[in-house]
């Protein structure tokens, strides 16, 4: 039996609930104990149902919210729906598949980039860096990438960690996707030395900029 209403729905993540998984899962900021294979699957299983999804974000639950996620429809989301949306999400996880998953795929996802990265709520601007991202990766045209690296060069060293991530990111993938901005990328990660020392798992590539860059564009050149 397909579950349609969130109450069902709320039924299976209790059940499939993990105590272990989710003491894990805390340690990086994620209360929820559902495997995401588990999760995925059931939203394979109910397909896109937008208002499902939407009661299903109500209940501040971070599995329901997940799961939320996966099954709306991201082009049925208002402007100021997805603005609110974003400044509830209380976890790493839940911001990261909202941006990724939802307002990169809005109508609205330049406004919300205008409007998010100079937020003074540096967990708001860390959306706006990822979407910012994005473009400089997809649709680099009209950005001004030397105004973005001055901005960067300025506030990445002070800034908090999530925020911080995101600005790194987009730095390398301007040094990544950007030749003509290359040198002066690596040069702004190499005197600000922002996660230098970032524990990486072997066969992983550093986020450590200079290191990030370098290692792409040799992937890319040797293609």
């Amino acid at each position: 039996m397909i579950a349609t209403t969130a109450a069902e729905v709320m039924a299976e993540l209790a059940e499939l609930h993990d105590p272990k998984m989710r003491e894990v899962n805390e340690k990086h900021g994620d209360d929820h104990g559902v495997n995401l294979g588990a999760l995925r699957a059931i939203a394979k299983r109910l397909k896109t149902q937008h208002e499902l999804a939407c009661r299903l974000w109500e209940t501040d639950d971070t599995a329901a919210r997940l799961l939320a996620i996966l099954i709306c429809r991201p082009k049925a989301f208002a402007r100021d729906e997805l603005d609110a949306m974003l400044r509830q999400a209380r976890t790493p996880k839940v911001h990261d598949w909202l941006v990724s998953n939802v307002v990169k795929k809005s109508p609205h996802a330049e406004q919300l980039r205008l409007a998010w990265t100079t937020d003074p709520d540096p967990v708001v601007a860390s959306a706006g860096w990822a979407l910012t991202t994005e473009r400089v990766a997809k649709q680099p045209k009209g950005l001004d990438l030397a105004g973005l690296l001055d901005v960067i060069e300025a506030e990445m060293k002070d800034a908090p960690d999530r925020l911080q991530w995101a600005m790194n990111h987009c730095l390398a993938q301007i040094g990544i996707e950007h030749a003509e901005h290359r040198a002066r990328a690596i040069e702004i990660g190499e005197r600000l030395q922002v996660l230098k020392d970032y524990p990486t798992s072997p066969g992983c590539t550093s986020p450590f900029a200079p290191i990030w860059i370098t290692e792409l564009v040799r992937r890319q050149q040797a293609a």
